[in-house]
C-alpha cells in the first residue's frame, strides 16, 4: 500500500542534523533541585540524626571522647545508608520518568517515521492525529476535520477546531487532538515552545501523598511525639535524683533514640520505588506511586477485547454484498464484491492507523490493480460519532467527481438506509451467521449530494446499504490462562467493548470467559437508575456496544460497591473510565496518548499477562512492607522495654543500655527491614488469597497485636537474663553484655521467623534471598568482635562471657521468638480445615 503523505517530503537526514546543532533537542530544561543536597538537607531535620548529635556533643563535653567519635561515625553511616536508598529510589523513579516520555510520527526523506519526541527538531513535518499528544509548536499545513484541546495552556476544556486557513493555524506543545488528522510544520521546541516559556514542567508537579503512605507519616509522628514527651519525663526524673544535667540527659536521650522508628518512612520510600522498578523491568510501567499500593487490593479488572483479548492483527476475512447476497472470502470476490471493499476504503482515513482501516486498504491494493486513491483528495469529513457508531468520509478530484463513503455499525447504518423487509432481514441473518463465528462486522454504505453545504451531521444523509465487510482478531494464545490465573486470585474480569454482543460472546468461548450468559449492552445500560446499575455490574460480565459514558458509569457503579476497579483501555473513548478506576491500565503500543496521559500504569508490551504480574508484585510488595513494619514494631518495644523498666523501677543497673547500642541496634534493624524484606520472593500461596480489602488503615489491628506480643515475649527475655545475671552476682559490664547478646540473637531468629506469618521457618529459609545470609552474618560477625576482642569489648563496655553464658544467651534469645512456630501451625491447620 503506497503511503499517502499529500506530496510531503519532510526533512532530509542531513537537514534534521544542521537543524539539532543549531537548535538542540525538544526537552525542557528547567533548573533542577540537587538531589543531594536536598537529602542532606532533610537529614539534618531528622529526629535521630539529631539525637545522635545532641548525645556525641554530651560524650566529647563529659570528656568521653571514644563514644563521641563513635556516635559522629554512626551519624555518617547512617546519612550514608540513608543518601544510598534514597538514591536507589530517585535513579529508579527517574527510569520511569524517562520512560514516559512518548513517541511521535514525522515525514522524513518522503516517508514516515515513528522517533522519541526529543529527536524532533525545527522544520519537521510532524503527524498527529486523533489520541495523541502534541510533542512541539508547529504551523499546520494539511488538515481533516481537526480539532485539539488546548486546555493545559487555556484552561477551556472545549476542543478547537483548526486548519491552515484558521486565522489561529498553531497548535502547540502539552495539547491533545480530540479529533482528525493534521500535518504541521515544526517552529519552536523544548524551552522555546509556548509551554515551555510559561514554564510548566512535569517536574514541578508534585505527587501528592497516599493514604498509605499518610497514614505511615501519622504512625511515625505520634511515636516521635511519645518519645519527646517520655524524653521530658526521663530527664525531669534523672535530673532531680542526680542533679547531673549532661548525665540526665544522655539517659534521657538513650530512650528517645529506642523510640524512634526511623526506619519505617525509609522502608516505605525504597519499597515503593524499588517496587516500581522492579515493574517497569517486566514491562509495566507505573507512573504513580499510589499504584503500587493498589495493585494488591484489585477485585475487578475491566478490559476491553480488541488488541487486549485479541491479538489486534484484522484480516479481512469475509464479504456480503447486497447485490450477490453471499458470504465470500475476498479471494473470491465478485466485482460487486471487490466494489464493496472499494466503498470501505473510501470510508476509511486516507492515512490509515486503526488495523480494519489498514486491512482495507492493503485489501483494496490487492483487488484493484488501477489505484484510485492518488487522484483523489479527502474534502469533508464526520469523525466516528453516534449510537451505534458510524463514519462518513467525502473525497473529490480534479473533475469534480464525488465519493460519499460510510462504515460503522450495521445497525447505524441500516437506520439511515432505505431497506426492504426482506433486505433488512438479510442483512440480520448474514450479521448473525458472521458474528457467530467470531468476526467483527461493519456495515457500509454509500450515498450521493451535490450540493456544497454540506449537512451537519453524517445521518442527515441517504445511503445506500451496499453490505458488511467482516474482520477476523483471533484471541492472543496466553489470554485462557490469563483468564485463569485472575480467577484464582479472586479477580473478577469483565469484557467492555465497542462491539455486538454475538462477536463478543463468540470469542469469549473460546477463551475460557466466564459469564457469557447474559450481557448487557451501552443503550441498555444507559436506561438503569443508579441503584440498579449498582446491582448489575455485580452479576453481568459482558458490556457490548458500549461508549464513554457508558463505560464510566460502569466503573462508578463497581466502586460504589466497593470494588477495587482495573480498566484497560487504549483509545480516546477510553480517557473517562482510565481516569475514574483505581488502576488506570494503558496498552503502550496500541494506546493512544491521551490513554496513556489518563492511565496510572502502562502495558509496554500491550500483554494483559503482565497484570497477573502486576496484581502478584502489588501483593507482594504490600505483603513485604507489612512484614517489614511488624519487624520494626516488635524489635523497638524490647529496646524500649530494657532501656525503660530498669530506670523506671529503680533496678540494681539502670543504665543498662546507651546510646552506642541503641545506635548499634539500629544500623542492624535499617538494612534488615530496607533490604532483606523487600528482597523477599512472593510466597506460594499470594495469588491464592482473595485481594486484600483496600481499609483505611495499614495497621491491622490483629496484626499489630501479634507485633507487640512478639515484642513483650522478647522483653521478657532481656529481663530475665538481666535478673539471671544479677542474680549470678555479675557486674554491670556482665549483665549489659547478656542483655545485649539476647537482643541480637532475638533480633535474627525474628528476622528469620517474620519471613512469613503463615509457612514455617523451614519453608522460608528455602526461600531464595541471599541479603537475608548476608546480613545475619555480618551482624554475627560485628557482635563476635564486640564479644570477644578486648579494645571493642572495653569501648562499648562489655565483659568477655564465657561459652555457657553465651548459650543461655542464644537460648532464652531464641525461645522469646520461636514460639511463634506453633502460631504458624495452628493458624495452617485452620486454613487446612477451611478449604475442606
Amino acid at each position: 500500500m503506497p503511503e499517502n503523505n499529500f506530496n510531503i517530503k519532510g526533512l532530509s537526514d542531513e537537514q534534521v542534523i544542521l537543524a539539532r546543532e543549531k537548535f538542540g533537542q525538544n526537552k525542557l530544561s528547567y533548573k533542577k533541585e540537587n538531589g543531594i543536597v536536598e537529602t542532606l538537607k532533610n537529614l539534618a531535620k531528622e529526629p535521630m540524626i539529631l539525637l545522635l548529635l545532641v548525645a556525641s556533643l554530651i560524650y566529647f563535653v563529659s570528656g568521653k571522647t571514644g563514644d563521641g567519635i563513635f556516635l559522629s561515625s554512626a551519624i555518617i553511616l547512617v546519612s550514608f545508608i540513608s543518601l544510598f536508598q534514597d538514591s536507589r529510589s530517585r535513579n529508579a523513579l527517574q527510569k520511569l520518568k524517562n520512560l514516559t516520555q512518548p513517541n511521535c510520527t514525522v515525514i522524513r526523506n518522503g516517508k514516515r517515521e515513528v522517533i522519541k519526541s526529543e529527536e524532533l527538531v525545527i522544520g519537521d513535518s510532524l503527524i498527529v492525529e486523533e489520541g495523541t499528544s502534541v510533542t512541539a509548536d508547529g504551523i499546520i499545513i494539511h488538515s481533516n476535520d481537526f480539532s485539539v484541546n488546548e486546555s493545559i495552556l487555556t484552561g477551556e476544556s472545549f476542543a478547537v477546531f483548526k486548519d491552515k486557513s484558521s486565522k489561529d493555524n498553531c497548535i502547540f506543545k502539552g495539547t491533545t487532538i480530540a479529533s482528525g488528522l493534521a500535518i504541521v510544520t515544526i517552529t519552536a521546541i523544548g524551552n522555546e515552545t509556548k509551554l515551555g516559556k510559561i514554564g510548566i514542567s512535569l517536574d514541578s508537579i508534585k505527587e501528592e501523598k497516599t493514604p498509605l503512605e499518610l497514614q505511615i507519616s501519622n504512625f511515625v509522628k505520634k511515636l516521635v511525639i511519645a518519645g519527646a514527651v517520655v524524653f521530658l519525663i526521663v530527664w525531669a526524673i534523672n535530673y532531680f535524683i542526680s542533679y547531673d544535667l549532661l548525665d540526665s540527659l544522655l539517659k534521657a536521650l538513650t530512650l528517645a533514640m529506642s523510640i524512634l522508628p526511623e526506619e519505617i518512612p525509609m522502608a516505605f520510600t525504597t519499597f515503593m520505588a524499588i517496587g516500581a522498578w522492579r515493574l517497569m523491568k517486566m514491562g509495566i510501567l507505573v507512573k504513580q506511586m499510589k499504584t503500587v499500593e493498589t495493585l494488591g487490593s484489585a477485585t475487578v479488572i475491566c478490559t476491553d477485547k480488541t488488541g487486549t483479548i485479541t491479538e489486534n492483527k484484522m484480516s479481512l476475512a469475509k464479504v456480503f454484498s447486497m447485490t450477490s447476497k453471499k458470504i465470500e472470502t475476498p479471494a473470491e470476490a465478485n466485482l460487486d464484491e471487490k466494489e464493496l471493499i472499494k466503498i470501505a476504503m473510501w470510508a476509511s482515513e486516507p492515512i490509515p492507523f486503526d488495523p480494519m482501516e489498514i486491512a482495507l486498504h492493503r485489501a483494496y491494493g490487492e483487488l484493484h490493480s488501477n489505484d484510485e486513491r492518488p487522484y483523489f483528495k479527502m474534502v469533508h469529513e464526520y469523525p466516528l460519532s453516534g449510537r451505534p457508531p458510524m463514519m462518513t468520509h467525502i473525497f473529490a478530484n480534479k473533475d469534480g467527481k464525488r465519493i460519499i463513503a460510510a462504515k460503522g455499525a450495521p445497525e447505524a447504518l441500516m437506520r439511515i438506509s432505505n431497506l426492504t423487509k426482506d433486505e433488512l432481514i438479510e442483512i440480520e441473518n448474514a450479521i448473525k451467521s458472521l458474528t457467530n463465528d467470531g468476526y467483527r462486522v461493519l456495515g457500509v454504505g454509500q450515498s450521493n449530494f451535490n450540493g456544497n453545504i454540506y449537512p451537519k451531521t453524517q445521518q442527515e444523509f441517504t445511503f445506500e446499504f451496499k453490505g458488511i465487510v467482516a474482520f477476523y482478531d483471533p484471541p492472543k494464545t496466553n489470554i485462557n490462562k490469563v483468564f485463569e490465573d485472575f480467577y484464582q486470585a479472586g479477580i473478577a474480569v469483565k469484557i467492555i467493548t465497542g462491539d455486538n454482543a454475538e462477536t463478543t460472546k463468540s470469542i469469549a468461548k473460546q477463551i475460557g470467559f466466564r459469564g457469557i450468559e447474559q450481557s448487557l449492552s451501552g443503550e441498555e445500560l444507559m436506561k438503569l437508575t443508579d441503584a440498579a446499575l449498582q446491582e448489575k455490574v455485580m452479576h453481568t460480565n459482558m458490556f457490548t456496544r458500549m461508549f464513554p459514558e457508558a463505560k464510566l458509569r460502569i466503573i462508578n457503579a463497581l466502586k460504589a460497591q466497593n470494588q477495587i476497579v482495573a480498566m484497560t483501555g487504549d483509545g480516546v473513548n477510553d480517557g473517562p473510565a482510565l481516569k475514574a478506576a483505581h488502576i488506570g491500565i494503558a496498552m503502550g503500543k496500541k494506546g493512544t496518548e491521551i490513554a496513556k496521559q489518563a492511565a496510572s500504569l502502562i502495558l509496554l508490551e500491550d500483554d494483559l499477562s503482565k497484570m497477573v504480574d502486576a496484581v502478584a508484585m502489588g501483593r507482594k510488595i504490600y505483603t513485604n512492607l507489612k512484614k517489614a513494619i511488624q519487624y520494626i514494631i516488635s524489635i523497638h518495644i524490647p529496646i524500649i522495654l530494657t532501656v525503660f523498666i530498669p530506670l523506671a523501677l529503680g533496678w540494681i543497673y539502670p543504665n543498662i543500655l546507651s546510646p552506642i547500642h541503641i545506635i548499634f541496634l539500629e544500623l542492624i534493624m535499617g538494612p534488615t527491614c530496607s533490604i532483606i524484606f523487600e528482597n523477599e520472593p512472593m510466597e506460594k500461596n499470594t495469588m491464592l488469597r482473595k485481594p486484600r480489602p483496600f481499609t483505611n488503615t495499614f495497621f491491622n489491628l490483629k496484626e499489630l497485636t501479634v507485633s507487640v506480643i512478639q515484642g513483650l515475649a522478647i522483653t521478657a527475655g532481656t529481663l530475665l537474663v538481666y535478673q539471671y545475671s544479677v542474680q549470678q552476682g555479675f557486674d554491670e559490664a556482665h549483665t549489659r553484655t547478656m542483655v545485649f547478646t539476647v537482643l541480637i540473637v532475638a533480633n535474627i531468629f525474628l528476622t528469620l521467623v517474620n519471613r512469613s506469618f503463615y509457612y514455617s521457618i523451614f519453608t522460608t529459609l528455602r526461600y531464595k534471598n541471599n541479603l537475608v545470609l548476608l546480613i545475619i552474618a555480618i551482624t554475627i560477625a560485628i557482635t563476635g568482635l564486640m564479644l570477644f576482642v578486648p579494645p571493642l569489648t572495653q569501648f562499648f563496655e562489655f565483659e568477655v562471657i564465657n561459652l555457657y553464658q553465651l548459650m543461655i544467651c542464644i537460648g532464652i534469645g531464641f525461645a522469646s521468638v520461636i514460639w511463634y512456630e506453633l502460631v504458624k501451625v495452628n493458624t495452617r491447620v485452620k486454613s487446612k480445615r477451611r478449604e475442606r
